[in-house]
């Protein structure tokens, strides 16, 4: 797919996904690969903010991969909440993290979805998350 910065709002240094490799429906896959020079390195890590914003950008690249195929302007969006958040293990540098979402219930402009960050098949972090879109457009599908 193309370059990820046309599917999300955000811009570097905040970027936290390189590839959105599935998009569909209902739900969305994603890969990066940690750098020390990411905002979030900390003592030889990525810390857990980062893996709950690679959560929230990858379902972010999921709507905006949607939009851009109607050609529809890509949406902001802001976690309204974090719910069941599970850190088991944060990623080193040179680590590529696969990020999955799935949706599990949209009303209106709230889209609850489901996360899970893995790296080489280990889950490192998994929550609920809850998103309000902003969005310009009424007939954007989230």
């Amino acid at each position: 797919m193309k370059d990820i910065l046309a599917y999300i709002p955000q811009r570097q240094p905040f970027v936290m996904i390189d590839e959105l490799v599935v998009a569909s429906d209902d739900t969305a896959v994603t890969k990066f690969k940690v750098k020390s020079d990411n905002i979030f390195w900390v003592n030889g890590q990525l810390t857990e903010p980062a893996l709950v914003e690679n959560i929230a950008q990858t379902a972010a690249a999921r709507i905006g991969y949607i939009c851009s195929e109607k050609n529809e302007p890509v949406p902001v969006g802001f976690i309204g909440a974090v719910q069941n958040l599970h850190i088991m293990a944060l990623p080193g540098v040179g680590d590529e993290l696969e990020t999955e979402i799935v949706i599990k219930n949209q009303v209106f402009d709230v889209t609850m979805i489901a996360g899970k960050v893995s790296c080489r098949g280990a889950v490192l972090a998994q929550c609920e998350m809850k998103i309000f879109i902003q969005s310009t457009n009424k007939s954007a599908i989230i």
